[in-house]
Formats: C-alpha cells, structure tokens, sequence
C-alpha cells in the first residue's frame, strides 16, 4: 500500500496596511528563496480584488496543514529590510501601546511614495566637471555670453571639485540653458553621482560663548551622550535653547553620528534649518508635509542610508530610520501638535522617548512652559531639568500689563491705552506684534432685526464671516457659501458680524496707521508657497511695523526688534470644560510674550481681559510659569486627572444620532463582567461639538489611576469590540493619554 504525504508548504505572516488587527498568512512560492526573507521587508501581495504592499512580520515556516486557498506574495520588493530591528521593534511596540493596527503603523513609518511600493532608490545627482579644454579656454573668451563666463570662472577656481547641478540653481537664473552651451562647446563633461554617507563634521561657524547655566545644559548631556537619558530643558523663551542643542549636536556630529529635530510645526523649519546650514557641514534633510512624495522619500532615504546628518521633521518623522543614531531633540515639546489626532493616535514625544531608551541614546525636551505631564516626571526624578532661568545676552524678560477692559470703549477689539502703546513704541522705530488666536474676519454673522445666525448646517458650529473672499467658511468641516447680504429668516439687510478676526483687527490697524506696513499671518494668508518664509524675511529686515497673527507667531520665531506684544482676547480659554485649558492658555501667553524684548531693548506684554481678577491670570503674571503649574498641578492631583491618573478616551461618530450611543452602551455591557478595579467609566455622553460634519459624535473616557488597571481592562475589551453588533454601524476610534476631549 503506497502512502501519500501531504506536501510541506512555505507560510509567512503580513501586516497590511487596513485598519483590522491581525497578521495575514500568505505562501512563499517555489521561485523565492525563503532563506533571503527578512523581518520588515516590503512584499506585494494579492488582497481582495486588488494587490497591497504590506510588511513582513514573521520569518517563514513550513506546515503540512496550510488551506489550499492560501494566496501567495506576488513580490519582494526589498533585498534587505529598510528599517533595523529596533525600528521594527518600536513600532510593534506602538502598535501594542495606543491598540492600533500593526499594519497602520507599520505603514506610517514610511514615506508614502515607499508604501505604494516606489523602489528604494535615491535619484542620482548631476555633477559638471571641467573638460581639459575647459581647464585651458580663457573666459574673457566667452564676454558676449555673461552667464557661461561666470559658470567657467566659477568651475576654474575650483577645477579638481567639480559643481552638483543642484548648487546651481540659486546663484544662476536660466542656469539649464548655460550648461547645456558649455557643453555643447566640449567645456564641460557630465557624471551621475549617488551621494556618500556622512564622514565626522567639524563647525562652520563658532559656537557662542554659553552663560553658567548653558554650560551646565551642556556638560550634563554631552556627558550622556553613549546612554538613554531624558532631559527637560526649560529655557524661558530667549535664554539660548537652540544654542544648547547646536553646541551638542556638534559632538554628535563629530562622532559621525546623526540626530533628529523634531519641531512641532511646519512654520519653525526654516528658520532652525538656516541657522543649521550657517553652523554644520553636513547634509541636513527635512521632512513635513508640505513637501512633495519625491522630496520625503529622499530624506527618508538620505538619512537610513546615513547620508544626512540631521533630520529636521515635524511629528511624522520620528519614525525616519537612521542608520547611526546619536541624540534625539523635541522642541517645543509640550506641544499639542506632536500628539496625533486622527488614524494612529501616538505622542511624537512619548514615542521619541521609547525610541531613544532602545537605541540607548539621550533624548531631549525642550520648552519655555514644559508639559504638566514632563514637570511632574521631573518631579519624580524620571527625566532631568536643566533651566535656563534667564536670556541670552543682555535682554530681559518682558513687563507685564493687564488691561481691564470692562466697560471700555474698544475701537473694534482694540483700547485706547492699547493704541496709544502702540502709537508710542512705532514712534520709537521698533515692532509691534498683536495676537489673536482666530482668523477670518468675525466668528458670527448675526441679523440684528431678528436674532438670526449663520450656522453651519453641518455641524454644531456658526459660519464665520471671510470678508477678503466674501465667504462664509465653517472652520470645523470646511464647508463654504458666498457670503450672504440678506437675512433668509426675515428677509431684512441687518446682518452684522459680532466678533473679532485677524481679518477684521487687519482693517481697523490700517485706518488707526494708515502710513505703517502691517502684516497678517495666519493659515489664510500663507497658503501660497514661500509666503511664509517671505514674510518672516520682511519682518526680520525690519520692512514691517506691526505684525498680527494666530498661533503661528507664539513660539520659536525670533523678532529682535519686536518691544510691544499685545494678546487682544485671553479670556476665551479662561472657561472650558477640558481640564487641559488652563495649561493650554498659559503655555499660550507665555510664548506669545516671549516675543518681546528678545534683544537689548526692553519689553512690555499687554493683555486684554475682562477677568483682570482670575486667579490663572494673576499667579501666572506675578509669579510665573512655573508657579502657575505648581497650583494647577495641586489641582489636578486632588481630582485625579493626569498626570495623576491615566486616560483612554473612545470616540464613535455615525451619521445618526443614536447608533454610537448605542454602540458605546454596548460597550460598557462588555466592561461591567469583567470587573477590573480602578477604573472609572465617564460617559457615554455626547462630545462637546455633538454634530461635526454631518456626523453625530458620543464619547466614553475611561480613566484609572494606576496604568496597569487601565490596561488590563483595555487587553480584554479591544478584542470583543470589533464583534459588537452595533460596532458595523458606526465608526469608533480609542486615543490612548488623549490631550483634549474633543
């Protein structure tokens, strides 16, 4: 009797990019070699009805008892995997931490022109190099053609180094046409060039001479440059941060090593990337999204192949391989804007620290208004504070003004002593910066005959008033409509617009300074590109004399001439329901004002308020930051709220009313058999904007002061969720530490 064996076959398990939780088993057919198969290497394989790039995450193994449906990888699109084990290991990690799926967040570790299977190749560099008769042809030769006597006189002086097509640009206007004349006339040849990995830097420019406190920054962590440690640098704003970080990253880059810079956003990247470019002679790469596919698969690629030496990013770059890390910055890091609010939830700052513990590399905090949640480490001795308690050079921290303005007479936002302060420091020539954290023209349209208002039908939401463009945009779901003349209720023309917008405080500064040059900078008048950066050129060549602007302004920017700061409404975060606000709110006056006097003329801070009593306003004006936070943080501790205990908040949206209440409902069904201790259930209840774009929102916080509660119960309960009937019916979401109940 002839026995018949079951042939072996060749699984491995994928991560794919979709948001479902698990691994997918596929075969390794006969024509791939599984011995050449590495953890993290890109495969395409068939998904569906179509095919997805999705991530190696097991190394093959041999069954008899594979189901003969099982699809096989179509390719391999890597030789070797891009990321190293302890990137790998990072993002497992991640996934397991914020409860989100491995293939998600495997996927945004990559650029996105590599997740769509792109090869991993970096684009050759042109470079022109002298023919010998270019080296012996006289460029007076060439006077009736200006632009190619200059490239030659150019590539003359330096014959043996040759130029990369991309020095090219900035200096020559038309700069394609002189080259292809050159060599069209044998005087130059050209070569394709990839770029080589970064060898020990030295400085391009001297380093600043650092004060007692910078120095002590200094040696602290260049002592600990070899291990993982956490340092909170908190530097009030003008006390020489960025020299700190430069002055360390050079030892860094004399070792041959790299380093991450992490910037909260996108508007600091070219300031810190010009005073880079003045003091390093490495590569630098940035990366955010204002860049093109082409532009972000390039950094990322320069820097895993080691050869960029810093990476200046915004939170998607954190997960950017390196392939010699040496130190790891966050600026500005109690910033919101590193925590991730839509798809894979994560803390660019908690995330960068778990990064650095693996690499056993230090990792540096810095902030002028530290996170509570970073004090209260330090507090507990987990990270180390180093503060810089006083500025660079001779400026001084700014004066302080409360202006009440109850019963005031305000021309459009704006009082009488607030425009005289600003009519007496342009008569001084120096800047004024006014601040006002909402842009368009008013927030509320209003009919003054029958109390009418413009809402969005979308959302629980008003349309606000864009006079530039005659629209009323909501700021919520981005819907738009032409701006109306006419009330629809009662068909009367007494539509006014209640409220202030930079749009409007625009205005009313050029009738009050009708010959001053004034700028806006918010979200709507720097879309254009370069506008930003033109601007801040303007500002700095002292072109301006009153700046206005949101939240792009608070921090980083420095304005040497800027001597008057103006915050024309503090009193919006005064009340609100989210316990972050108070934090939010100072963290925001602070940086605001810490434009001002930031060279050797003094500075004044003028806020506007109808709360001239709230104790936030007093305790943060009289006694500072850190006095603020110490209250607070005796608050909080008393309530139970972080950093004192641990939060997961979940969220479902449908586009009726009832389905995510009863879908959290369900939800709390599963949790009462399970019967873990501490932790507390608040909710459900509808979020604070109930209805956002055409969808209704309900939340459940989740809340327990020992972490290891909160987990437990969460490593039981994720599981049966996607099982829920009322779970097909809506879309849910979980933000693991969220930082606003929104």
């Amino acid at each position: 009797m002839t026995h018949i064996f079951p042939e072996s076959v060749c699984i491995v398990s994928v991560a794919i990019p979709i948001p479902v939780n698990q691994l997918f088993d596929y075969r390794v057919p006969t024509h791939i070699d599984p011995a050449q198969l590495q953890i993290g290497v890109r495969l395409r394989v068939p998904f569906g009805n179509s095919y997805k790039v999705g991530f190696l995450m097991t190394l093959p193994t041999f069954t008899e008892t594979a189901s003969p449906k099982l699809k096989a990888i179509e390719a391999v699109l890597d030789v070797e995997a891009l990321l190293s084990p302890h990137d790998i290991h990072l993002l497992r990690w991640a996934s397991h931490y914020y409860y989100h799926p491995i293939g998600e967040v495997m996927s945004a570790a990559f650029p996105v022109a590599l997740r769509k299977g792109n090869p991993a190749q970096l684009p050759t560099l042109s470079f022109y190099r002298l023919t010998a008769l270019g080296m012996q042809t006289d460029p007076a030769d060439l006077k009736r053609a200006p632009k190619q006597q200059q490239l030659l006189t150019q590539l003359q002086a330096q014959p043996l180094q040759g130029i990369y097509e991309a020095n090219l640009a900035n200096p020559l206007t038309r700069w394609r046409a002189t080259l292809k004349a050159l060599l069209d006339k044998g005087l130059l040849t050209i070569e394709q060039q990839h770029a080589a990995p970064i060898k020990q830097s030295h400085s391009l420019q001297a380093p600043l001479i650092a004060n007692i406190e910078q120095q002590h920054a200094i040696t602290q962590i260049s002592a600990a440059l070899a291990h993982f440690r956490v340092f909170l640098l908190e530097g009030i704003t003008g006390s020489g941060k960025t020299e700190v970080y430069m002055q360390i990253i050079q030892t860094v880059l004399s070792a041959g090593q790299q380093v991450l810079v992490l910037l909260p956003e996108i508007t600091l990247t070219p300031q810190l990337q010009a005073r880079f470019k003045q003091r390093f002679d490495v590569p630098i790469a940035i990366s955010h999204s204002k860049l093109t596919d082409t532009q972000r698969q390039t950094a990322w690629l320069k820097m895993q192949q080691g050869i960029g030496g810093i990476l200046l990013g915004t939170r998607s770059a954190l997960f950017t391989p390196l392939k010699n890390p040496g130190l790891i910055i966050l600026d500005e890091e109690h910033d919101s804007s590193f925590k991730q609010q839509e798809g894979f939830r994560f803390s660019a700052r908690d995330v960068a620290i778990m990064r650095a513990k693996r690499l056993k590399i230090p990792v540096i905090l810095g902030s002028a208004t530290p996170s509570f949640e970073s004090l209260e480490n330090a507090a507990q001795q987990r990270y180390q504070l180093l503060p810089l308690p006083t500025r660079a050079g001779q400026a001084t921290e700014p004066h302080y003004l409360i202006l009440d303005i109850r019963n005031k007479k305000l021309q459009e936002g704006l009082c009488e002593p607030l425009v005289q302060a600003i009519k007496a420091t342009l008569a001084k020539n120096e800047q004024v910066l006014i601040f006002l954290n909402r842009r368009g023209y008013a927030p509320t349209l209003i009919c003054h005959s029958c109390g009418w208002v413009a809402r969005c039908q979308r959302c629980d939401a008003n349309l606000v008033t864009h006079y530039d463009k005659r629209l009323l945009r909501c700021h919520h779901c981005a819907h738009e409509q032409t701006l109306i003349q006419q009330c629809p209720a009662c068909k009367k023309t007494a539509l006014i617009p209640l409220g202030l917008g930079t749009e409007r405080i625009e205005k009313v500064l050029q009738n009050l300074f009708p010959t001053q040059r004034i700028i806006r900078l918010d979200q709507d008048s720097t879309q254009r590109k370069g506008a930003l950066e033109a601007y801040l050129g303007q500002i700095n060549a002292q072109e301006v004399d009153i700046i206005l602007g949101t939240q792009m302004l608070a921090k980083g920017h420095h304005f040497p001439n800027v001597t008057l700061v103006a915050l024309l409404d503090v009193d919006s975060g005064l009340f609100s329901i989210d316990f972050h606000a108070p934090e939010k709110l100072a963290q925001l006056i602070v940086q605001v004002a810490g434009r001002a006097g930031r060279a050797d003329k003094p500075g004044k801070v003028i806020l506007q308020t109808r709360q001239p009593e709230h104790p936030l306003l007093l305790t943060l004006v009289r006694e500072g930051y850190n006095r603020f936070a110490e209250v607070a943080l005796a608050e909080r501790k008393a309530a139970s709220l972080p950093p004192f205990s641990h939060q997961a908040l979940l969220r479902a949206f449908a586009t009726d009313p009832e389905s995510p209440l009863w879908f959290l409902q369900a939800v709390c069904a599963l949790i009462d058999p399970l019967q873990i201790r501490g932790v507390k259930l608040l909710g459900p209840v509808s979020a604070p904007m109930a209805k956002r774009a055409g969808r209704y929102h309900y939340q459940l916080l989740l809340q327990a002061e020992r972490r290891v509660d909160l987990r437990t119960l969460l490593d039981q309960l994720m599981p049966q969720i996607p099982r829920l009937r009322e779970a097909k019916k809506i879309r849910w979401s979980l933000d693991i530490d969220p930082v606003d109940l929104y």
